[in-house]
Order: structure tokens, then C-alpha cells, then sequence
């Protein structure tokens, strides 16, 4: 007899839990239809512990509440990155448990608000790298990677970020994770000219952007190929393992990365800047040679064994490679930018051997020869300069360094020009 009124007592005390925990559920929507959701949050707090002996449609109920609460607090911008993350942590809860059940009274809403989250957490993070918090920004894309893992370009752009942040810790794995998809994110871009707002907006398919352009919305359709990602995130998890003394590790990441993927080109040139930096130049040119033998005409591939020639102090490869991208296409700015400043370091031994001279007369000759030969270093980059200038009117990097010239070699008009312009 007494047995039966434990389980009465038992079952009293169950049923006394769920109407508080429902109470509390009520409570909680009642506070965040008020604009408190600190304080839906609160009341959420104290059924935690029941919750998960609830019912299906009141688990969902509740981790419903909390994703809105935590999103209307990181919609007024309130720790805004930690309670987006929150948001999304409980919608997925909630779309998991009405799977399970198989009643779907929230989830569509839920993967909304999920897929605005991830909107929300890429331009907060874009945002972030613009004021130079590169850190935050990166763990921001790579929260929105982890709501959405089909769309891997932010776990690229996650890892990208955390080397710009210099924490080289924090974007290994996600390199590792790269390598293990095989991510080159190679593709083709669509966009066109936005008529109202004036700026470019892309577009998922060529259909998609066509359309727009025929309803009179957008003009100017562009199409452009994405060059494979490869290579960089191979070039970076390759320095990062080398900068922890794991070069052996580094060399065969890459040697099987080329054997996966022989098509990559991309990959021959990482392959090139690990030799490089290991100080392995043999091996560097002959990868060098390589590249250019299986691609060409490859302006890109061109471009960066420039860039690589000049790291190396050999400036005569390295003007040969700016010269043959800018032959390939006459509009390529860095070509002429990088041409450029390959030729003013000539001007540092001359600058260098007139500050040694003194002041007799062989001294005196030869700083007039020096001067010439100065003059003619900035004369033979004015043109460069002038069509880096051109092509992109916006890099003041360009314009000062012109004007510099300019001002140097006593072009008055010149110097006043561009310096309108500027």
C-alpha cells in the first residue's frame, strides 16, 4: 500500500515540473513579445534542467524562444558574435529535435533565421578586417562555416583571415580541413552593374543575372572565371608547418597535393615558394622552369614568378616575367606597379654611394654622374607609374610614388596635375 502512494507522490511531482516548466515557457515568450529578452532568457535559465525530459512540441517551443531572444539581443547589438552564435546553436537544437519527432512546426523559420545568422556573421566579420580586427572577423567566418558546411569558401576565408591576424595556431586546422575536402573553390563568377545602387552584385547562375539584365534592374553582365585556391592554401599550410620546423611535413603536403590534382598549376608555384624559402634555389628554378613549360601564357602564373623572381633578388627574371604579363594583357596595373618599384631599388646604391662622397673635386664629378644616373632610374619608371596611375586611379600608393617622381626630377607641371587629381 504504501508503494502505490510513492509512485502517486512520484508522478505529483513530475506533472508539478511540467506545468512549471510550461509556465516558465509562457513566461519567457510573454517577456520577449514585451522587447525583454534578457529576460525571456532568464526565465528559459530555470527550466534548462527540465527541458530535456519535456515533450517533443515543448523542447521546440523552448529552444525556439531562446534562438529569437538571443538573436533580438544580437540584433540590437549586444555582444553581438557570441549571441548570433547562440541563436543558431538553438535553432539547430530545436531542428533537430522536431526531425526526431517528425512534426515541423518551427524548423522552416528556424533555417531562415539560421541562413540570415550566417548573412549577418559574413558582413560582421567583413566589417571587423575593415577596422583591422582581423582575429574577430575570422572567427566570425568561421562560425558561419560551421552553420552551413557546404558553402567551404568561409572556411577559406576563415583560415585567410587567422594568417592575416598572424595566428597562425588557429588557421592550421582549418588549412588541414581544407586539404582533407580537397577545397580549390575554382568556379565561375556572375555579375552585373546594379542601375539603382550603382554597384556590382553577383549572381548564382548566368540565368540569374541574364534575367535581371532583361527586366531593366541591371546592365553590364560579366562572367569570370575563379582561379583555384589551391595553391595558396597549400603555400600557407606549408610556411605555417615550415615556421614550426616541420618542413619534411611541408614538402610532402605539397608533392601530394600535385600528385592529387596534376592539372593544378597553381600548386607547382607553392611547391616553388617552399624551396624558395628553405633556401633551396636549385630546386626552385627548376619548378620555376616547370610552371612555365605546362602554362605558358598563364598571366597570373607570370605575375607571381615575377613576384617570386624579385623575392629572390633577381631583378632580370623578374622584369622578363612583369614584361611578359603585360604583353598577355596591356590592363594588368600590378604588372607596371611591381615594374616600378623593381626598378626605383636601383636608386638606394646611388643614394647610398652620394652620401659616402665629400666634397672634392673627384668627389664632386662623381656625384654629378650619380645624380644622372638617378634622374634616368625615375625617368625609366614614369611610364609605368603613369599607367599603374591609370588603371587604378583609386591606389594613392600609385599617385604618391608618381608624384614623388615627379617632384624629384623638377616636373612642376606634372607634380600640380596629378596632384589636382589626387
Amino acid at each position: 500500500m504504501k508503494s502505490k502512494y510513492v509512485i502517486l507522490a512520484s508522478a505529483l511531482l513530475i506533472s508539478v515540473a511540467t506545468f512549471a516548466q510550461k509556465d516558465q515557457i509562457k513566461s519567457a515568450e510573454k517577456a520577449l513579445k514585451g522587447g525583454d529578452a534578457q529576460g525571456a532568457i532568464a526565465q528559459l535559465k530555470d527550466a534548462e534542467n527540465l527541458i530535456v525530459n519535456a515533450k517533443d512540441t515543448e523542447q521546440a517551443q523552448y529552444y525556439f524562444i531562446q534562438g529569437n531572444a538571443y538573436l533580438d539581443l544580437a540584433t540590437k547589438k549586444v555582444e553581438e558574435s557570441k549571441n548570433l552564435s547562440l541563436a543558431a546553436e538553438s535553432y539547430k537544437k530545436l531542428i533537430e529535435v522536431e526531425k526526431a519527432s517528425g512534426k515541423q512546426k518551427y524548423s522552416t523559420q528556424a533555417a531562415t533565421s539560421i541562413a540570415n545568422i550566417k548573412g549577418q556573421l559574413i558582413n560582421s566579420a567583413i566589417a571587423d578586417t575593415q577596422s583591422n580586427k582581423s582575429a574577430e572577423g575570422a572567427k566570425k567566418l568561421y562560425e558561419a562555416y560551421m552553420l552551413d558546411k557546404k558553402d567551404t569558401i568561409n572556411l577559406y576565408y576563415a583560415a585567410s583571415t587567422y594568417v592575416n591576424a598572424q595566428d597562425y595556431d588557429a588557421a592550421l586546422p582549418m588549412y588541414e580541413e581544407l586539404k582533407k575536402l580537397n577545397y580549390s573553390g575554382k568556379g565561375t563568377s556572375y555579375s552585373a552593374l546594379n542601375k539603382a545602387s550603382g554597384s556590382e552584385d553577383g549572381f548564382n547562375t548566368a540565368n540569374e543575372r541574364d534575367l535581371a539584365v532583361k527586366l531593366g534592374t541591371h546592365e553590364k553582365p560579366k562572367t569570370e572565371t575563379i582561379p583555384s585556391k589551391r595553391g595558396e592554401i597549400y603555400k600557407n599550410y606549408a610556411l605555417i608547418l615550415v615556421q614550426k620546423g616541420r618542413t619534411e611535413d611541408a614538402k610532402k603536403a605539397i608533392a601530394d597535393a600535385r600528385k592529387a590534382n596534376p592539372e593544378d598549376s597553381s600548386l607547382i608555384l607553392s611547391e616553388a615558394n617552399l624551396y624558395l624559402e628553405t633556401k633551396d634555389y636549385d630546386t626552385y628554378k627548376k619548378l620555376v622552369g616547370e610552371a612555365l613549360q605546362k602554362d605558358p601564357n598563364n598571366k597570373e602564373l607570370i605575375f607571381n614568378l615575377g613576384v617570386l623572381s624579385a623575392n629572390a633578388k633577381n631583378a632580370a627574371d623578374a622584369e622578363k616575367y612583369y614584361l611578359k604579363v603585360i604583353e598577355i594583357d596591356p590592363n594588368y596595373a600590378n604588372a607596371y606597379l611591381n615594374l616600378a618599384a623593381l626598378k626605383l631599388e636601383a636608386e638606394k646604391p646611388i643614394i647610398d654611394e652620394m652620401n659616402k662622397l665629400g666634397t672634392s673635386d673627384k668627389d664632386m664629378k662623381r656625384y654629378d654622374i650619380l645624380k644622372k644616373q638617378r634622374e634616368n632610374v625615375f625617368k625609366s619608371v614614369i611610364p609605368y607609374l603613369k599607367k599603374a596611375n591609370e588603371l587604378d586611379s583609386n591606389n594613392q600608393d600609385v599617385s604618391k610614388t608618381l608624384l614623388g617622381v615627379y617632384k624629384a626630377l623638377e616636373m612642376t607641371a606634372e607634380a600640380k596635375a596629378l596632384k589636382a587629381k589626387m
